[in-house]
């Protein structure tokens, strides 16, 4: 009976129902744990479709690593939704983010912790989605700074650094949630806005803080013109 359900089954139903059981395994036992003996039975097909379809253990954590991948990208995408306000925006987006992470822990374990660990060319699948997701935000912040001020030369390299700052403190923040009973995506998603957003605000307003000047006219960071250096404001303003 199984060998003729194998058969009726699309191909493309089955092989999702591999990497369900994949992500699930590499997720709760690690990359080097798993095995493929486990996936094969958890999909309920034998360990020869599982290679027959995916080619190999790494093959196999490949295309776990990019479902999982796009499917966050998609969702942080859908809930930052045009049209909103700067702030609205970005609470919608960072909800989006912290519901999808709560709802697949075991897609988020495998982004998050197995990829960045297991070898360059998985880290490389992961940092390309992370890339996608910061450059999301850095126009998001951008679009937001230039409406307000009316300013459209904001380097957008320093408006990027603010942009890795805010995915980075959401992927601890996504950690923290889903290893901390009762937490939700809302108050994962408050309590990181309420973190950025009072400085971000400030920025969007023109309300920057910059670093004190260094006595003696030395910054300490070996750059040339040091106490410049030192007293320069954020260009967001």
């Amino acid at each position: 009976m199984g060998a003729v359900k194998t058969k009726r089954m699309p191909r493309a139903v089955r092989e999702q129902q591999m990497l369900d059981a994949a992500v699930r395994t590499f997720g709760q036992r690690g990359y080097m744990a798993a095995s493929m003996d486990e996936i094969a039975e958890l999909a309920g097909v034998s360990k020869p479709l599982v290679y027959l379809y995916l080619n190999s253990k790494e093959d196999l954590f490949t295309a776990c690593i990019r479902r999982e991948a796009q499917a966050l990208t998609e969702a942080v995408r859908a809930g930052a939704r045009p049209g909103l306000p700067a702030d609205r925006q970005l609470w919608s987006g960072l909800t989006a983010f912290f519901a999808h992470t709560a709802r697949h822990p075991d897609g988020w374990a495998v982004l998050h912790l197995q990829a960045r660990t297991h070898g360059e060319v998985f880290a490389a699948e992961v940092a390309a989605m992370r890339a996608e997701i910061v450059a999301f935000v850095t126009q998001l912040i951008l679009a937001a700074a230039r409406e307000a001020h009316r300013d459209p030369d904001l380097p957008e390299r320093e408006v990027s650094g603010l942009a890795e700052a805010l995915v980075g403190a959401a992927e601890s923040l996504a950690d923290w949630a889903n290893a901390t009973p009762g937490a939700t995506a809302r108050q994962a998603a408050a309590t990181l806005m309420n973190f950025a957003w009072a400085g971000l605000g400030n920025l969007m307003t023109g309300a920057v803080w910059s670093p004190p000047e260094e006595e003696g006219g030395d910054a300490g960071d070996g750059d040339e013109g040091g106490s410049r250096q030192a007293g320069r404001t954020s260009p967001v303003r």
